[in-house]
């Protein structure tokens, strides 16, 4: 076993694996078993009426996908889309029932087993920052990998009002 990528973790099963990816200079990451795949950026289909951080939907395998940007869901400075910038397609539990989004993203780091010991929970840093989208913090190699909580990128109102202008827009 790989002690640089697991810190002390017993077994396999006390393991958690995270898909990294990079915003600016930050690490995120998010549950490997929520990835549904990851694709080059393209262009979307706008949809009126929708969250600035909803940049639009697109067809994936004839299903009708909500693309989200998390630079703008974070507030973090907008930054042009280059040959790095990727869509990772997530499945997120939301009005009762699983859905997927497509998030984009500067670029896609690796794949790390992070034993669930070593998860941190997100401090409080009080009522001036927003913490919602943090699961946990975690580090390995040497590196602080934020850990989100993809359930929270679309609440079910914002899940609803987006399928709802899809809709229209169908």
């Amino acid at each position: 076993m790989d002690t640089a990528t697991c810190a002390g973790a017993d077994s396999a099963t006390d393991l958690e694996q995270f898909l990294t990816f990079m915003l600016g200079k930050e690490e995120f990451g998010v549950e490997i078993l929520r990835v549904q795949g990851i694709q080059g950026w393209g262009p979307v289909t706008p949809i009126p009426h929708s969250p600035d951080y909803v940049l639009g939907v697109t067809n994936l395998r004839g299903s009708i996908v909500p693309i989200v940007d998390l630079r703008q869901r974070f507030n973090l400075p907008d930054q042009e889309f280059g040959p790095t910038t990727v869509i990772i397609v997530v499945k997120i539990q939301g009005l009762g029932q699983d859905r997927v989004i497509g998030m984009v993203v500067d670029g896609v780091s690796d794949v790390y087993s992070v034993g669930r010991q070593d998860i941190q929970p997100s401090p409080d840093f009080g009522g001036n920052v927003d913490v919602r989208f943090v699961s946990g913090l975690a580090t390995t190699d040497d590196r602080m990998l934020i850990l989100l909580d993809v359930d929270q990128l679309l609440d079910d109102a914002e899940c609803a009002e987006v399928s709802a202008a899809a809709a229209a827009a169908d």
